[in-house]
Parts: C-alpha cells; structure tokens; sequence
C-alpha cells in the first residue's frame, strides 16, 4: 500500500483530504471556528504538562538518587575488605560484578517502560526497591558488620556475623535492581517532558542530556569527598543512613511533578514486533523484496505502532524488506503480522541492527571506566593519602566530577561546540559520534597515566611498608583524564541512542549506554580473573595480589590502553558505516492531523 502523494498534486479522488478542506471552506464557518477553538484549547492544555521547570524536578531526582547510590557503591571495595575481610582480587571483582549487574539491570527497566508500564511507573516501582535497599544496607551494617563500633577504619578489624553478610548481599543487590532499573528510565521520561514541535523546547532538550549528566556528577561529587571522608573513618552505617535520607528526599521530589508531568503511553513489547519480522522475512525468504515505493504501509501520518511515528525506507539491510514485501496473496487477506510488517516495524528492527556495533565498541570503554571503583581505589589505598585531616582519595576522585560540572555547565556548548562548529563546518560542533570517539581515546590515555603513576609507586616503596611515599595527588592526571573521557563518551551515548532509537523503544536506547557499563564491568572481571590465572605461577604472585607492592598492576593498566587503541579503530569502521535514522516529518504529520480533524467535521 503506498504511502499518501504530496500536497501538491493537481489531482484528486473524492476522498481527498484536499477536498474535505475546500468543502469545509464553503460550508458553514461556525464549524471552522469550533474546529479552531478545539485545537487552540487543545494546545492551551498541552502547555499545563511537561516544559523545564518540571524536568528540573527530575534533575533533582537525578542528582539525590546518584548521591545515595554513589554512598554506597563508591567505597564498596573497601568496605568488602576492610570489613568483610575480603582479599583485593575477590573485592575487585566482586564489586565489578556488582556495578555489571546495576547497569545490567536497566535492560529490565527499559522494557517494563516502553513496554507494559510506561516511564512515570516504572520509576516510581524501581525507586521503592532501592530505598528498600538503601534501608537494609542500613541495618545490616549497624546490627551485625560493624562490630566493633568504628572498625572498618583500616587499623581496626571487623567480626561480622554470616546473617550480616547475606543481608548485606541481598541489600546491595537490590540497591542495583532498584537503581538500574531507574536510571535509564528516568532518561527518557525528562527527554518526555520537552515537546519536538516547539522549536525551544526541542534545542532544550537536547541540552537536557547535559544537565542530567551534570546531575549525576554533583550527586557523585558529594559522596566521592564528605561521605567517603565518614566511611573511611569507619562511621560506614552513617554514610549509609546518609545515603537512605538522600533516596527518600529524591523520590519524594519524584512524586512532586506528578500533577505537571508530561506522559507519554507505552508504545507494547518491541520484542514480539522484532520477532515478527525476522520471522516474516524467513517465512518470505526465496521472496525477492519490492521497490522502496510497493512496500506495505499503512495510511496516515500514524505508524501502526501505537504512539510511534512513521520511519522512512533505508537501502541497507535490503533482505529485511521482504517482511514488508506484499505477495499476491495477502493483498486482499486480512493483515498478520507475523507474515506482514509495516515498512516502520521494519526500519524499527534495522534501527537496532544498525546500533549493536556501535554500542558493542562502547564496551571496553566501560571496562576502563569501571577501574575508577575498582583497582584505582585500591592503588591510592597504597599511597599516601592523608595530609592534616583532609583525605586525598575523596579529593582525586571529586576531581573527574569538577571537570564534568564546569563542562556541563556551560564550557562545552558554548567554546568546545562553536570551535568544532569552526573547524568541521557543522553549525551543531562535534556529533554525538565523533564525540564518543574522543572519549575512547582520552580513556586510553587515562590508563596509560594509571600505569606510570604505578610505575612510580612502586619505586617509592620504602622495604617493609605497605604504603608508598608517592602522594595520592599523583592519580589526579588518571581521574581528570577518565572524566574527560566519560564526559565525551557518556554524554554522547545518551544523546546518540535515545535520538537514533525508534519512539517505540526510546528507553532501551537509554538502557544501552547503561548496558555498556555493565558489560563493561563483567569484561573487567573476566580479564582481571584471565591475568591473575596466565601471570600467577609458581613464585611469582600475578599481576595484582594481595599486596599490590608485590605485583605488577601497571602491566594490567598498559594491557587494558592496547585494548582501547584497538577498539577505537574498530569504532571508526562502525561509526563511519553508521546511517541515522529517517522520522517523517513532524509538521507533516500536523498537517495530516488537522485535514483529518477536518474530515470528521464535514
């Protein structure tokens, strides 16, 4: 079925929306002017729902849960093997398997939001499990870890009870349920609130995604300086209960904008329509595809997705089309599905298709990043880190933050983007995915700055001291470098997958940036797992033991910046074969609407 022919055509059947109009012309004008008083109070209430000033609710969201979740998820290495008793390989990788399966959990999230709950339930059903989280981590750490009062400081053992440690487990465990599986969501349901038809609202919220990012950092900066300083005291059940205050204050700021939100229905389960076309196309497999203009569509400005806009035909992945190719004996049988898709549940499957190799070249970029909570925490536990009663890793950590705050405050839209605007002649600067290649290759440089800082470590190692004389001032470069490089490649990866996702998957394409990290971290784990078994033989104690002044960790950092250098000439194949999805036109859509409107009048 084709699509509708173009306004201007000097020809038209009696059914014409053409004709509707001029019919409405001639006829009685009270009928235009109902019809124009409906559609301006139907604006007029558009404008009660959504805009920035309920989205700013939703930064404050952003900023509380991260500040909570970073309250415990920060320190968790150290906690593990201070008060647990957990050796440095174990912990590292208990808490990279941990952070995987937060992120793994936005998967989850995503599909109960585009699927069956929409955005607005999902965050408010994933936001009671964390603070549910948040709550036994609570009291696990008060009644049964933290024994004696103030261990857990590095001087102090703990003799924590086995009850403890399984209620622990199970609390975490739900802090990264109830955390990932809100995140992305939440994404998406502030990107909700600014409508694409107002030219303001739409600039606005592609700068949304900086301002969410500049959300997440300042609730990061609190923890990584003011609760890190209490935990590492020892005061681990006050950072915890800090952390439980913060997640209640943000889901009561959550449920504040519930009157003003903008809703946006779930659009059904996007993994039975992607199964209905791969099956389609086996089942029409020695079918040969039609030309663009005789695939099946259906008419008007609506797709037959519900709520989802229309996608225009792309050339690649050509044997995709033959789900929407009509054989002779389906043009006048009813329409299944399984056996017939429309061209935009099609494009809605290649959009996927054509997203996985970027996102899977995001994923040892995510392997580096995750070692900011893990081996880096580890190697400054091993420097010198106290001068007065200031505590540096809490001040090295907060410095990637403070770079990404002033970033997404203004530096970079208003000198980074009109520089590159300059030099690539793009009016809109770098794009999303010339940015993640930045980020790609400043986190390269980040882990070759990790491994000379260990160099010169493990040279200032006075003979029967645990702690280095090297000050932990010297891990700045590598945290500065890994938040420049999160502020490329997370940034970017918001922007990129939720503008390039179909509407009908709008949160999975927020979940994938999410996803990343949380491969990312079982990748880590693995490699870390791998090393120690390949370099751990005989004498010699591996890569990273037990005691790091033993080891060789500079050799695992070097490893993880070839791995880097190599992903991101894979990232430039992928990117440069990339094609951006085609929506139809908005304002064509609007036009339909009205002649519709017009046409229900006559």
């Amino acid at each position: 079925m084709m699509q509708i022919p173009p306004r201007m055509a000097t020809s038209f059947s009696a059914n014409s929306p053409n004709i509707a109009a001029n019919k409405l012309i001639e006829g009685d004008s009270s009928n235009r002017e109902e019809s124009v008083i409906m559609k301006r109070s139907s604006r007029a209430g558009e404008k009660k729902t959504g805009g920035a000033k309920v989205a700013r609710l939703l930064l404050v969201n952003q900023a509380l849960a991260t500040l909570a979740f970073f309250g415990v998820g920060v320190n968790l290495v150290l906690f593990l093997t201070r008060v647990l008793g957990q050796d440095n390989v174990n912990a590292a990788n208990n808490v990279s398997k941990w952070i995987g399966t937060v992120y793994m959990f936005s998967l989850i999230g995503a599909f109960l939001s585009d699927s069956y709950w929409g955005r607005y339930l999902t965050c408010t059903v994933f936001q009671l499990v964390f603070v549910l989280g948040l709550a036994l981590s609570s009291l696990s750490s008060w009644r049964f870890l933290i024994n004696p009062v103030g261990c857990g400081d590095g001087h102090t053992l703990c003799k924590p009870s086995s009850i403890g440690d399984e209620i622990f487990y199970l609390s975490i465990y739900l802090v990264a349920f109830g955390y990932g599986g809100h995140q992305p969501t939440l994404a998406t349901f502030g990107a909700d609130q600014y409508d694409e038809k107002n030219p303001k609202e739409k600039s606005s919220k592609v700068a949304f995604f900086c301002y969410f990012y500049f959300a997440l950092n300042v609730g990061s900066l609190f923890s990584n300086t003011v609760l890190v300083y209490y935990e590492d005291t020892g005061m681990w059940t006050m950072g915890f209960l800090v952390s439980l205050v913060s997640a209640v204050i943000a889901f009561l700021a959550f449920l504040l904008g519930t009157p003003r939100y903008r809703y946006v229905k779930p659009c059904g389960n996007p993994v039975v329509r992607v199964a209905q076309v791969f099956t389609a196309v086996f089942r029409k497999w020695k079918v040969s595809p039609a030309k663009a203009e005789e695939l099946y569509e259906v008419d008007g400005p609506q797709s037959a997705i519900k709520g989802s806009r229309k996608i225009r035909h792309t050339d690649d992945f050509e044997f995709m089309d033959k789900a929407a190719t009509i054989k002779e004996t389906e043009e006048h049988s009813p329409k299944n599905p399984w056996r017939l898709c429309t061209v935009t549940q099609v494009e809605e499957a290649k959009c996927v298709l054509r997203m996985l190799p970027v996102w899977l070249c995001t994923i040892i970029y995510s392997v580096v990043f995750t070692q900011m909570a893990s081996l880096f925490v580890e190697q400054g536990d091993v420097m010198n880190s106290y001068i007065g009663s200031f505590h540096l890793p809490a001040a090295s950590m907060s410095a990637f933050d403070i770079f990404s705050v002033l970033v997404c405050t203004g530096i970079y839209r208003q000198i980074l983007v009109p520089l590159a605007g300059r030099l690539s002649g793009n009016p809109k600067g770098l794009s999303e995915l010339q940015r993640m290649g930045i980020g790609l290759i400043i986190g390269m440089l980040a882990m070759v700055a990790s491994g000379a800082t260990e160099i010169a470590r493990l040279r200032r190692i006075s003979h029967g001291q645990k702690t280095s004389s090297l000050s932990i001032f010297w891990q700045i470069p590598q945290y500065v470098l890994v938040g420049a490089s999160e502020v490329f490649m997370y940034v970017g990866q918001l922007e990129f997958f939720n503008g390039q996702a179909p509407d009908g998957i709008k949160s999975f394409g927020s979940s994938l940036c999410m996803a990343s990290i949380s491969l990312g971290n079982y990748v880590s784990s693995m490699l870390v797992n791998m090393v120690m078994i390949i370099t751990a033989r005989g004498q010699n104690k591996g890569w990273i033991p037990e005691n790091l002044n033993t080891g060789h960790m500079d050799r695992f950092f070097f490893l993880l910046a070839g791995l880097a250098a190599f992903d991101f000439v894979l990232y430039l194949f992928c990117a440069k074969w990339y094609k951006n999805i085609n929506i139809e036109d908005s304002d064509m859509g609007d036009q339909e609407e009205e002649l519709e409107d017009v046409n229900s009048k006559v």
